[in-house]
């Protein structure tokens, strides 16, 4: 059975241990060299090939570096690529095949962008070995598999990649967005693009002046416009309301039409299930290995990793199965209303919110859903008191609480540092409930400005419900997180809501995630960028409906998983639905 030694070099602190990994291993007390101290940084070595698997040295380590893992033997010899004596492991890569989307689907931190980089050739592998692999050892690694043709004309594959963090690209990249989009386009299809990812407001902004949903759009109409072999996608879907999400699904699946061999990353299994033929499951432990599962197709591969098992690999790699509910939720709000607020209205140079009078009730955890620009933030950030209505007052007392939708990581030192100088001392409660549910724990030794987009959403999660409010008010918490970290995240957020009988707002473009965490919905409308207008808070039911109705969508029920999957317009099941006003619950 192969075995690995990963160490987390970010968890890793040598200065601050007392070298438990090497004092308690029970091959070093015999004399073996089974754990070495790097000269230059002082750092651990594990010997992989004298280590017995114990797991003394992933126990005793205070800052919980170091894993010891067994893998299944069919793995022997298959690793990809590792980053390093015990660095992370991807074993196998997904297949490109010409004419058809393939999804890659898995939880963060289990190589799906390192799986893609190697395949875009940005990053070279090294089959588990010190060096990079040479074209006649990749040719004998892949020998009798479609990656064999793939790898021996990488040189002369075109290919385009899209990254997973856009934000960046408005710091570097200049210009208006029509010359950018002009410039880039090689197929002749720009004309078509701008109305199909609503580009047409924009064409005459600088790329520096764009939001992140718009800066999404503008990168993936940049990759579509560009000929290529392969396109890669790595997280189109964030950012982007459901409206917006589907039409970039669009998008991308007309590529595959045209012939084109599409790859795509994505945590948003709606999007997922409606652009992709074809889903590689990714499993294994965050940070330490990933594992390329066989092809399966749309419907069965997600099914199988929302279930945690592979029958044909015979691997089981999630305890419990994740289910999602047929019918509504029956209404939990059954406490005291304790805040309301009246009609306001925000006026600014292009743009007029309207918000009807409503509230909030003890324990309540109202959803909110809208296009993009349309009013959402802008709610959130009156209701926080970091800007006034134009017409209306917002009179309260009430503790606030804010997650912001758009996250910086300017404080220097580390995590727990930054929480504990916005909560001050933690209550006794906030590391079983909060910090070790949204797996914040093995964070607390990191730099905050070195964390991943994912980390630092979960990091922002804990640093917002750890503070003690009446109001908590949390914008687009789901960004950047995989599905089961979704979950995790809404089931937090109802825990402490009930348990301190506040009330929550939570801001969210996941349908999934706000159908799991909401008592009812309050729903935008109106038309982006200009005016908005609000509905409710209503009950689950009626606010689906209006929405969906709005976003003209609707969705049926996956038979097995009861997960909600998108129905193409116009078909049987929709025209059925539409029929009896049934968007969403059945």
């Amino acid at each position: 059975m192969p075995r690995i030694a990963v160490i987390n070099r970010d968890s890793c602190h040598p200065k601050r241990c007392s070298f438990e990994c090497y004092r308690y291993c029970p091959r070093v007390r015999t004399g073996d060299e089974t754990v070495v101290m790097e000269e230059r940084t002082n750092r651990p070595i594990i010997s992989e090939d004298l280590c017995t698997g114990c797991g003394i040295c992933s126990h005793k380590c205070p800052f919980h570096a170091i894993s010891i893992i067994n893998l299944p033997r069919e793995l022997d010899g298959r690793c990809v690529h590792r980053f390093g004596p015990n660095g992370f492991a991807l074993y196998e890569l997904p297949i490109p095949r010409t004419g058809r989307v393939i999804g890659l689907v898995g939880q963060n931190g289990v190589g799906k962008t390192t799986a893609l980089e190697i395949l875009a050739g940005r990053l070279k592998p090294n089959l588990g070995l010190a060096t990079v692999a040479t074209s006649k050892q990749l040719n004998e690694f892949f020998k009798g598999s479609e990656l064999q043709a793939h790898f021996k004309e990488v040189e002369r594959v075109k290919m385009v990649y899209k990254p997973q963090a856009v934000d960046a690209l408005s710091k570097v990249v200049k210009g208006k967005v029509y010359n950018l989009l002009s410039e880039a386009d090689e197929r002749g299809v720009v004309r078509e693009l701008i109305p199909a990812l609503e580009l047409g407001d924009i064409l005459n902004r600088d790329v520096r002046l764009l939001s992140g949903g718009e800066l999404q759009r503008l990168v993936i109409a940049a990759a579509s416009v560009r000929e290529a072999d392969i396109y890669y996608f790595d997280e189109p879907s964030s950012h982007l309301d459901v409206y917006q999400r589907l039409n970039a699904a669009r998008t991308i699946r007309d590529l595959a039409g045209d012939g084109k061999a599409v790859i795509v990353v994505e945590h948003d299994l709606a999007m997922l299930d409606y652009m992709c033929d074809y889903v590689h499951v990714i499993y294994g432990q965050p940070r330490a290995y990933g594992v390329v599962s066989s092809p399966r197709g749309v419907r069965v591969g997600i099914n199988v990793y929302l279930d945690g098992y592979l029958k044909e690999e015979n691997v089981r790699f999630r305890r419990e199965p994740i289910k999602f509910e047929v019918r509504p939720p029956k209404s939990r709000v059954s406490g005291r209303e304790f805040f309301s607020y009246p009609k306001l209205k925000k006026s600014f140079k292009d743009f007029q919110l309207e918000v009807s009078p409503g509230g909030f009730y003890t324990g309540d955890v109202v959803g909110v859903v809208g296009p993009n620009a349309i009013g959402k933030t802008t709610f959130v950030r009156m209701l926080a008191g970091e800007i006034k209505p134009t017409a209306g007052k917002l009179e309260s007392k009430l503790t606030v609480s804010h997650k912001p939708q758009y996250l910086k990581s300017e404080f220097d030192g580390t995590v727990e540092a930054w929480l504990h100088s916005v909560i001050g001392e933690f209550d006794p409660a906030f590391e079983p409930e909060i910090l070790q549910p949204l797996e914040v724990t093995p964070l607390f030794e990191r730099n905050l400005g070195e964390l991943s987009g994912g980390e630092l959403q979960r990091v922002a999660i804990a640093t917002c419900l750890g503070y003690p409010a009446d109001l908590y008010l949390l914008d687009e918490p789901s960004a950047y997180l995989d599905v089961e970290q979704r979950l995790q995240m809404a089931r937090v957020i109802r825990r402490v809501i009930e348990k301190r009988e506040a009330a929550a707002l939570v801001v969210d473009h996941d349908v999934l995630s706000i159908d799991f965490v909401s008592d009812r919905l309050l729903v935008f409308t109106g038309e982006p960028s200009r005016k908005g207008k609000t509905h409710g808070p209503h009950e689950m039911r009626d606010g689906m409906n209006l929405f969906l109705r709005d976003v003209g969508v609707t969705f049926r029920r996956d038979p097995q998983t009861g997960r909600p999957r998108a129905n193409k317009l116009g078909s049987a099941v929709d025209r059925e639905q539409r029929g009896r006003g049934e968007f969403f619950y059945l």
